[in-house]
């Protein structure tokens, strides 16, 4: 099986940074696209920010210019470097994973990690 772990959210006060991480785990050949998505309360999940795996990025209007995705596929890791963070940026952020076992491609979701940008 395979396992995504976020890490690295937490309290923060507008106008800070954060960065987050996502671990990949498990019986992996190889990892395809990865991102980052997000749920603040009361919405719905929506789309933070997307790496594929020769590096090209796609960020949402409301991530562009503040926030970026990088991954490190020797540590199967992905990571958001969030700054100039504002309250609106509260919600539990999800890693995904496209991951390839074997020949066969599945999508995977982690648990998420909690972000709140308050004073």
């Amino acid at each position: 099986q395979v396992q995504l772990v976020e890490s690295g959210g937490g309290l923060v006060q507008p106008g800070g940074s954060l960065r987050l991480s996502c671990v990949a785990s498990g019986r992996i050949s190889a990892i395809a696209a990865m991102g980052w998505y997000r749920q603040a309360p009361g919405k719905e999940r929506e789309f933070v920010a997307t790496i594929s795996s020769s590096g090209w990025t796609d960020y949402s209007n409301s991530a562009q210019g503040r926030f970026t995705i990088s991954r490190d596929d020797a540590k199967s890791t992905l990571y958001l470097q969030m700054d100039s963070l504002y309250a609106e940026d509260t919600a539990v952020y999800f890693c995904n994973a496209l991951i390839f076992i074997i020949n066969r491609l599945t999508e995977y979701w982690g648990q998420g990690t909690r972000v709140t940008v308050s004073s």
